[in-house]
C-alpha cells in the first residue's frame, strides 16, 4: 500500500493534479454537462487526492488522527478505484464513437466503479484489522474476511480498468496524431505499469491462501513500479491538454521570426488611418504579438498598392523566371520588388487621393485604412484574369456593380494569406531581390521609360 519513497514525490505530483483540476474547474462550471471535461476534472482531483492519501507520512497521519489502525487503507484503496473508473471514462469519452453508445459505457463504468468504492468501505467495515499494517497490509489480511474481498475486489477493479484503458489507448494513438498521439503512446505504458503493480500484488495474495510467503513482492517490489506509472501518467494527460498551446505559441515565435526580413522592410510605410496600440514583446502572447504584426504588414501593402507599378513588377517576374524560379517564387520576388519600390515612391512623394491614378495609369480606390487582412477586400468573386494571376480584389460594398480593378499584379491582390506574407519575406532574401536593391537608385533617378530602356539592356 505504501514504500520508502520519499513523501516529497506523492505531494509534488498530488499539487500538481490537483492545481490542474482547479484550473479546469471555471471551464466545468461554464460546461457542466459537458461529459468529456467532467471526466477530466474526476480524474485529475482523483489521481491528485490518490497521490496525498498514499503518501507514507498521510498513511500513519490518517491512521493516528482516526484512531482507527489501518484506516488508510480504505480511504486510498476506494480512492484507487474512483481513480481507476475516471481513467477509463476519460478514456471512453475522449475516443470517437456514437453519443449513444458514449452515454451507454460511461453510464455503465460509473455505475460499476461507484458501487465498487462503495463496496471496499463496506467490506472494510464488516472485517477485522486491529493490527496497523502501512506497508504489508494486502499481503497481512489476506485471508481475513471480509478484508480479503476487499484487497481482491479493489485490484481486479483497477486492473481491469487499467488493461482496457492500455488497449483503447495503443489502438486509437494509430488513429490520430500530434500531441494527442503522443499522449496516448505515454499512458499506454504507464497503464500497463499499473495492471503489472495489480498482478504482483494479486500473486502475493493468492501465494498466502496456498500457505508461501512472497510478500517482498508487496512490501519491494510493486513501491518501485509506482514513481514512473505516477509520472508517465502525468506526462499522458498533459501534453494532449498542453501540446496544442505549446505548438501554438512555438508556431508564433517561428513565424514572426520568418516575417522579420519584411517588417524591417516595411515598418515605416506610412499607413494614414491605422490605428494601431503598441505592443511590448516582453509581455504580450507571441500569438497575439503575430496578429499585430500581420495587421501592420497588411495595411502597410494597401498603402503601398496606388505606388505600385506594373511594368517593374513584369520585368522582375521575367527575370525571377530566367533566373530559374517557379512561378510561385517568382510571383513573390516580383511582388517584393515592386512594394520595395513603392515604398522609396511613397516616400519621395505625397500619398495620391483615393480614385487618383497610379503610376501605371490604372485607377485606384484603396480600401479603407486600419483594414487588418486583405481577405477582406476580397470577399466578393474577383473578376477572371489572366489564366495563373491572381485578380484584383474589388472595393467594399461594391459586391454587386463592376469595380475598376486595380493593377492586375499588385501585391494586395495576391497578398491574402499568411502564408503569402511569408513567402514575401522569403522572396526578400533572392538573389534578383538583392541585384534590384544594387541598382535601386538608378532607378529612382531615372524616368520611367528610361528604366524600362536600361532594364531590357540588362535584361
Amino acid at each position: 500500500m505504501t514504500s520508502g519513497t520519499s513523501d516529497a514525490g506523492f505531494y509534488v505530483c498530488g499539487a500538481m493534479l490537483l492545481l490542474v483540476g482547479a484550473v479546469k474547474l471555471p471551464a466545468l462550471v461554464r460546461r457542466r454537462h459537458d461529459t468529456l471535461l467532467r471526466a477530466a476534472c474526476l480524474l485529475l482531483f482523483s489521481a491528485g487526492c490518490l497521490m496525498l492519501f498514499a503518501a507514507p507520512a498521510s498513511i500513519a497521519r490518517l491512521n493516528r488522527l482516526t484512531d482507527v489502525p489501518n484506516l488508510a487503507a480504505p480511504v486510498v484503496y476506494a480512492t484507487t478505484t474512483v481513480f481507476s473508473g475516471a481513467s477509463l471514462l476519460l478514456i471512453v469519452n475522449w475516443r470517437p464513437a456514437s453519443p449513444e453508445r458514449t452515454r451507454r459505457v460511461s453510464r455503465l463504468c460509473v455505475i460499476a466503479y461507484g458501487l465498487t468504492a462503495l463496496a471496499v468501505v463496506a467490506l472494510f467495515a464488516a472485517g477485522s484489522a486491529p493490527v496497523e499494517q502501512p506497508v504489508l497490509f494486502d499481503a497481512h489480511y489476506a485471508t481475513t474476511p471480509f478484508l480479503r474481498e476487499m484487497i481482491v475486489l479493489y485490484l481486479v477493479a483497477q486492473g481491469v480498468a487499467m488493461t482496457a484503458a492500455s488497449v483503447l489507448c495503443r489502438r486509437w494513438s494509430a488513429q490520430v496524431h500530434g500531441s494527442l498521439r503522443a499522449g496516448l503512446r505515454i499512458l499506454g505504458p504507464a497503464y500497463a505499469i499499473i495492471v503489472c503493480y495489480d498482478v504482483l500484488r494479486l500473486v502475493a495474495v493468492a501465494a498466502r491462501w496456498t500457505g508461501h510467503d512472497l510478500d517482498f513482492l508487496v512490501g519491494e517490489v510493486t513501491p518501485l513500479l509506482a514513481p514512473p506509472a505516477c509520472v508517465l501518467g502525468a506526462l499522458g494527460f498533459a501534453v494532449p491538454l498542453a501540446g496544442p498551446r505549446l505548438a501554438e505559441q512555438v508556431g508564433a515565435v517561428r513565424e514572426l521570426w520568418q516575417l522579420a526580413p519584411l517588417w524591417r522592410a516595411l515598418r515605416d510605410v506610412r499607413t494614414p488611418g491605422a490605428v494601431r496600440a503598441p505592443l511590448p514583446w516582453w509581455r504580450t502572447p507571441p500569438p497575439l504579438l503575430l496578429t499585430g504584426r500581420r495587421t501592420a504588414l497588411y495595411d502597410a501593402i494597401l498603402a503601398l498598392a496606388p505606388y505600385c507599378d506594373p511594368a517593374l513588377r513584369e520585368r522582375a517576374y521575367r527575370r525571377a523566371l530566367a533566373d530559374g524560379a517557379d512561378p510561385s517564387h517568382a510571383a513573390a520576388t516580383a511582388d517584393a520588388i515592386a512594394l520595395l519600390d513603392a515604398h522609396a515612391r511613397q516616400h519621395r512623394t505625397a500619398e495620391p487621393p483615393p480614385g487618383a491614378p497610379d503610376p501605371s495609369g490604372a485607377s485606384v480606390t484603396p480600401p479603407a485604412s486600419g483594414t487588418t487582412d486583405p481577405s477582406a477586400v476580397a470577399d466578393t468573386p474577383p473578376t477572371p484574369d489572366t489564366p495563373g494571376t491572381p485578380s484584383a480584389p474589388r472595393t467594399p460594398g461594391a459586391a454587386r456593380t463592376p469595380a475598376t480593378p486595380a493593377t492586375p499584379d499588385a501585391p494586395p491582390a495576391r497578398v491574402r494569406r499568411a502564408r503569402d506574407l511569408v513567402a514575401l519575406a522569403q522572396a526578400l532574401a533572392s538573389p534578383v531581390v538583392r541585384e534590384y536593391r544594387g541598382r535601386r537608385e538608378s532607378y529612382r533617378l531615372a524616368d520611367p521609360s528610361d528604366v524600362s530602356q536600361k532594364a531590357a539592356r540588362h535584361e
